[in-house]
């Protein structure tokens, strides 16, 4: 067979060119900047800047407030992840077994994919308001004194929800795909060996499903991480006090609001070194699990 290839190098590094600027421009640059940046003690005016080491860093794991937010954001990325992920399969079983007016049942389900982070948020203000809210008042008939920005845990609730609600779409069209990608002669011998609905899915359908399921793992992990900060600052109106957040928002009112730019820019390294070694330990060793031949 012959080979297909470039008679001259020029070509291919003329073709690659445009995308490795883009990605040396947006994130090798930005990348190296805030690692030199962690590790100097910036002017908050830009008049100068001191050397200080590994003093930020040190801070950080030092200060009891941003460890508290870091846990925090393992808690709301964890639960963000497993409702999402688990609620969206749920639609997306039942779903696959609508025949009439499927198309529109789907279309329902989907449209939230088309919000904005900020919109939810917005949404999300309207839905928890404190006094006028329809959520707040089933949370009130429940006995639960529900008090968005005023409660740490009522807010956090309302960031995990109107979070999980944006992202539900997304993993059902996935899992919607997924689903109907499975053969025909699959679903066919499963009902002849097991006449256990839910049997079926965890021995048959579920596995099947690990591919597409690890893929949003990733996804929604990334999600909760970082694609939440426009929900966030909109619940929380850019005065978030004693109010829950997450790292990536405190990067944001470290570095915007506080002009703490060296400590900032240590935060975002050790985000960036942890989604790193996260992302590795999933390809690693989790991938190597879920791939049938």
């Amino acid at each position: 067979m012959k080979r297909a290839g470039f008679t001259s190098i020029w070509l291919p590094v003329a073709l690659l060119l445009p995308q490795l600027s883009i990605i040396a421009i947006f994130f090798y640059w930005p990348a190296g900047w805030a690692v030199q940046s962690s590790f100097y003690l910036q002017d908050p005016f830009g008049f100068g800047s001191t050397f200080v080491g590994f003093e930020n860093y040190t801070d950080l794991t030092a200060n009891s407030e941003y460890m508290r937010i870091a846990w925090f954001t393992v808690v709301f990325t964890a639960l963000v992840t497993f409702f999402s992920l688990s609620i969206a399969l749920l639609l997306a079983v039942k779903a696959d077994k609508v025949i009439r007016g499927a198309k529109s049942y789907r279309t329902l389900l989907m449209w939230v994919y088309a919000v904005a982070p900020p919109v939810a948020g917005f949404m999300g203000i309207m839905l928890f308001h404190q006094h006028t809210g329809p959520i707040t008042d089933f949370f009130k008939a429940l006995g639960w004194d529900y008090k968005i920005l005023v409660d740490y845990n009522s807010t956090a609730t309302a960031f995990i929800i109107v979070s999980v609600w944006k992202q539900i779409p997304v993993n059902f069209i996935f899992f919607l795909s997924g689903l109907q990608s499975i053969p025909r002669a699959v679903r066919e011998a499963a009902m002849i060996d097991n006449r256990s609905g839910v049997r079926r899915f965890w021995d048959i359908t579920f596995p099947l499903l690990a591919p597409t399921g690890f893929f949003l793992l990733i996804i929604n992990i990334t999600y909760a991480l970082f694609d939440t900060f426009g929900i966030i600052d909109t619940l929380v109106k850019g005065e978030p006090g004693n109010n829950p957040m997450t790292l990536v928002y405190k990067v944001y009112m470290d570095g915007f609001r506080g002009n703490d730019l060296g400590g900032s820019s240590a935060q975002s390294v050790i985000l960036m070194v942890l989604v790193l070694v996260l992302t590795v330990f999933q390809f690693r060793l989790i991938e190597r699990r879920i791939h049938y031949s």
